[in-house]
């Protein structure tokens, strides 16, 4: 473990997008104390494998002394514009917990020196919506939207809950007594407001650490609720190949190539962090070749004929390789994909020896529900009332003035209105 206040905020810091307040968080090192820090997570869709890079920036805090509290946000997920029904947070929050666990696990992490907390466990006290309510007799209703507005899903007619988000992240920092919150840089406008409105209310500014944002497959954010951008922690091999195998990898283009962007972020993060173990590079295959040298951290294995395996010991260089057309993208999804379903393999264990997470998994995630086509009785229909038009012995129905319909008068709607809201 990193021993210098110098070194502990090297360890920190390194590998992130930006970090605001980066002298009081120096301040702390330097009283000689662990820094306390919290990251949240919503349990809405499924966690995706751009889960990697935040999970292993923990592993850095840990190794440098620092108190992590792992917030399982579930009000937060039920408040996002209902993306998670409040009848399944429940059982997501568990889904998130188990697989977190077996993340951390994988990547070498102790997690008896990680504190998990649910969001409801403290954000329903007296103490915690007073806070709010003062919070929310301060802030204005264009801070509270503009600091969402990365973070909160955004719809055309957007709830009030998706206002109260950014006030309720802002309370989690002082209700879990953190020194800095750590997150995404889409996270920004959302650590702005804190620093904003904290001290509004008497408490103290924070410090706020990012890390850059994983791109998707299919070019663009990495999101749980695009099934094609992202790769789920429990997708079979087949599944993992047809996934990289589709996604957006043009031939020397590195710019908002994902491909490339994962092994950066989180293969060569991996390898590091097994090295720091005491693992032998040896015996990182198939991120790392067999024959590898010394200081590589990503292979790519070519026949002879296509140039035998190409090492790396950096991103650049990577990256500087690709972007001179060295590497096919052929390759290099090759090798990702194998890399990937290595990394996987360990948590997919986990799931499949507990039968407790299985079940968890069925509650949370429930198959959708099929839609399943009943045909109209004889006569009825769109066909059947064609033909009752043409039919003399049909019995005419006696039209009268328009007004009300029954469904307009239950939903409030007009009667053209009402249809389209049932449907």
């Amino acid at each position: 473990m990193a021993t210098s206040s110098e070194a502990r905020f090297e360890l920190i810091t390194r590998n992130l997008q930006e970090v605001l307040g980066g002298d009081m968080l120096k301040s702390v090192l330097d009283e000689g104390r662990s820094p306390k820090c919290y990251w949240g997570t919503a349990p809405t869709g499924r966690p995706h494998i751009g889960y990697f890079v935040p999970l292993m920036k923990i592993a850095d805090f840990l190794a440098a002394g620092v108190e992590v509290t792992v917030l399982l946000a579930d009000v937060h997920a039920f408040l996002d514009n209902l993306k998670a029904p409040l009848e399944l947070v429940a059982h997501r929050v568990a889904y998130y917990s188990n697989l977190l666990k077996a993340v951390f696990e994988s990547l070498g992490v102790p997690i008896d020196r990680l504190k998990f907390v649910v969001g409801s466990s403290y954000q329903l006290t007296k103490e915690y919506n007073m806070d709010n309510y003062r919070l929310c007799a301060t802030v204005t209703e264009h801070d509270a939207k503009k600091a969402g507005a990365e973070v909160v899903k955004q719809v055309s007619s957007p709830l009030l809950s998706g206002l109260l988000y950014p006030g309720l992240q802002a309370l989690d920092e002082q209700y879990l007594d953190c020194d800095f919150q750590f997150g995404g840089a889409d996270q920004r406008k959302i650590f702005t407001f804190a620093e904003l409105y904290l001290p509004k209310l008497g408490y103290r500014k924070r410090s706020h650490l990012m890390n850059a944002m994983v791109p998707g497959l299919a070019g663009g954010k990495m999101s749980s609720s695009e099934a094609n951008s992202k790769i789920d922690f429990l997708d079979p091999p087949a599944v993992v190949k047809k996934k990289i195998k589709a996604a957006f990898c043009e031939e020397g283009v590195v710019e908002n190539n994902g491909v490339l962007a994962f092994v950066r972020a989180v293969l060569m993060r991996v390898v590091e962090g097994r090295l720091a173990r005491g693992i032998p590079l040896n015996q990182m295959q198939p991120i790392v070749g067999t024959d590898a040298p010394e200081g590589t951290l990503f292979t790519i294995s070519r026949k002879p004929e296509y140039g035998g395996p190409a090492h790396f010991a950096s991103a650049d260089d990577l990256e500087k390789a690709y972007a001179a057309k060295d590497i096919h993208p052929g390759d290099l999804k090759a090798a990702v994909g194998e890399a990937i379903t290595s990394i996987l393999e360990p948590i997919q264990k986990t799931f499949e020896a507990s039968e407790e997470w299985k079940q968890v998994e069925k509650l949370a995630y429930p198959p959708p529900v099929e839609k399943v086509y009943h045909p109209p009785p004889p006569g009825k229909g769109k066909k059947g009332a064609q033909s009752a038009a043409t039919d003399p012995s049909a019995p005419k129905t006696e039209l009268t003035e328009a007004g009300p319909t029954p469904e307009s008068t239950a939903t409030g709607l007009e009667p053209d209105e009402a249809k389209s809201a049932q449907t």
